[in-house]
């Protein structure tokens, strides 16, 4: 019998037995085969566990798995170029269970945890010294962790028995999907997650190497803390999740040093490409700029699944042939080049995002260093523009816009706020763009990326933290560690020391006027609510494909997406935490009553 750790849509188990020989086969790589034999070997078992990290790049990167951890958020609608199909369905609701985005966890998660489940078996009989061992173990539970965490925060309850006992290997073909009762497995789920990841807290290595991403404690603390976090929002809360997510964030915080992690000095420096092995980036799953086989993507141009991290080009307007200049004219000054990215136009900003989680621009550098809002001409198409000239600009409001355009001087475009991309306002198909993810060492402006994709950051402890004192009811205690990140946002390169320190002070309050008239005044323990660290969450960790979950873990995306979200606001319902079973699983299953097995609100 041959084994092959592909997870096949009409299956529920990674494990499918092939008629043939006796031989058992591992194929986790293009190109790459493990026999279970080799598995027992030293070098096998800890192949096993790098394809463990391998498989981590179909969650972080590709088309779908991007797509269903931002779209139909408040802070993300969808661009001009998503006209229907699966990309309409998570832009504005309801999903239907053949939608093929949420098959990218799906499919791919099942077949790496049963993987982990084999390297847990096989572990007693490997032939390494304990250090290593117990290493490799570590990294093994805290990704079966992440793969079940990620599963459970799109679809709830998920199988811990995949055919051969909960948490078992299993080597045989199974069409059963253990998924009753709903409510007892989705406990056990958090339990089984939770003990993953305390396991990776106490035996991974306190850090990381300076150029890798290999795991360790810091990576685990910040996963465990979230881990504590959302289930106290759901129904398998325990009466002190939100004391230990605060006492789990706060040995990271408070042993930085021990960790090998710090926060930067300035924000523009914690995406900054080049940048990628920073001290506050605690995990990213591993990518090599300019090494498309080494990023196992065969074809990097037109590859927008599989392992391919496409987030690049999936946040890009059309920067290129949409605004004439002058108007009208058919002339424009940007031609489709690395620096800009391929105009995809997938994710569009909502206002949300730039008029009311960023309404301070000046003071907080974090929308600067997470947006580009200024196109430079790269042609000379258009008359008084040179090669380098400034050809678009975005405008930080519409009165700023007014009194530019009012001059009537400036050869360049600006455009305001309200005239930026949205489905309700389609002619222009300009909107703010996400720098975070580019890179400029792509062979052509339409390949994929060749960089990490972050999973923690040391920012999103702090956040964390101050969200478990607030739901643990201190929020005094949350307040410190807001005003640390707000602070720190507050440096840009280009000011002097009194500016920074005037800009720090009012980093410290908040504007209960209008962003023409401001009225400042300080941030307090009443401040410190779960909508003002939902906001927060917007500033820091804007397009980190962590938002989707963020609302629909906590129990907010109704509210937010009827609040924030045009598109989306008519259709959305608060059954929507939940995205469908998909439906091949429903159909390979033997059980007749299948519709027992779906999430409520779908057929």
């Amino acid at each position: 019998m041959k084994l092959i750790y592909k997870i096949q849509a009409s299956l529920m188990v990674a494990g499918v037995l092939l008629a043939g020989g006796c031989q058992k086969k591992l194929e986790e790589k293009p190109h790459t085969v493990f026999t279970i034999e080799y598995l027992r070997s030293p070098g096998g078992f800890q192949s096993a566990v790098y394809a463990l990290y391998s498989g981590m790049r179909f969650d972080y990167g590709p088309i779908g798995a991007v797509l269903i951890a931002n779209s139909g958020t408040d802070e993300w609608t969808y661009g001009d170029q998503v006209t229907g199909g699966s990309e309409l369905e998570l832009g504005t609701y309801p999903l239907t269970s053949p939608n093929g985005h949420i098959l990218t966890p799906w499919n791919r998660n099942f077949s790496n945890i049963n993987l982990a489940n084999a390297i847990l078996k096989l572990a007693p009989e490997i032939a390494l010294d304990d250090a290593t061992k117990t290493k490799l173990l570590a990294e093994t539970r805290y990704l079966r962790g992440l793969y079940y965490f990620l599963l459970v925060q799109q679809f709830g309850a998920i199988p811990l028995d995949l055919g051969s006992g909960e948490l078992q290997f299993n080597q045989s073909p199974y069409q059963g999907f253990n998924r009753l009762p709903q409510a007892e497995l989705f406990v056990k789920n958090y339990k089984a997650i939770i003990e993953d990841f305390t396991f990776a807290t106490e035996n991974l290595p306190d850090k990381r190497p300076n150029n890798a991403f290999y795991l360790s404690k810091a990576a685990a603390f910040h996963m465990l803390a979230k881990a504590y976090l959302f289930r106290a929002y759901s129904t398998a809360k325990q009466t002190d999740d939100f004391k230990n997510a605060w006492n789990t964030a706060k040995k990271l915080l408070d042993n930085q040093g021990q960790y090998g992690v710090s926060l930067l000095a300035d924000y523009a420096d914690v995406h900054k490409e080049g940048n990628d092995y920073n001290a506050e980036i605690l995990y990213s799953v591993e990518r090599l700029p300019g090494s498309p086989i080494d990023n196992e993507v065969a074809s990097p141009g037109t590859d927008f699944a599989n392992k391919a991290n496409i987030s690049n080009n999936l946040f890009n307007c059309n920067y290129q042939n949409n605004v004439a200049i002058p108007a009208g004219s058919g002339k424009y000054p940007v031609d489709r080049v690395i620096q800009y990215g391929r105009p995809l136009r997938q994710l569009c900003p909502n206002p949300y995002v730039y008029n009311v989680a960023f309404a301070d621009k000046i003071n907080d550098s974090r929308y600067d260093n997470t947006f580009r809002t200024v196109w430079l001409a790269t042609n000379t198409n258009v008359t008084g523009i040179a090669v380098g000239d400034t050809a678009y600009v975005l405008a930080p409001t519409d009165a700023w816009a007014d009194s530019v355009n009012a001059l009537g001087t400036k050869k360049y475009r600006t455009i305001a706020p309200r005239e930026f991309y949205l489905p309700s306002r389609p002619a222009i198909q300009m909107f703010p763009n996400l720098k975070k993810y580019d890179d400029n060492k792509r062979g052509t402006a339409n390949d994929v990326s060749g960089r990490p994709f972050v999973v923690s950051k040391l920012s999103e402890v702090y956040l964390l933290a101050a969200e478990a004192a607030i739901g643990d009811g201190r929020p005094a205690d949350a307040l410190p560690l807001i005003l640390t990140l707000r602070k720190r946002a507050a440096y840009r390169t280009n000011i002097s020391a009194p500016v920074l320190a005037a800009r720090e002070n009012l980093m410290t309050k908040r504007n209960a006027g209008t962003v023409a008239s401001p009225v400042w005044v300080d941030l307090t323990d009443t401040d410190m609510t779960l909508e003002f660290i939902l906001d927060e969450r917007t500033r820091e960790l804007c397009g980190e494909s962590v938002r989707w979950a963020d609302l629909a873990c906590r129990n907010k995306l109704y509210d937010r997406v009827r609040t924030y979200n045009a598109a989306a606001a008519a259709k959305v319902r608060v059954l929507d935490v939940l995205r469908p079973i998909p439906q091949t699983t429903l159909d390979a299953m033997n059980d007749p009553e299948k519709a027992k097995y779906q999430n409520p609100g779908y057929n």
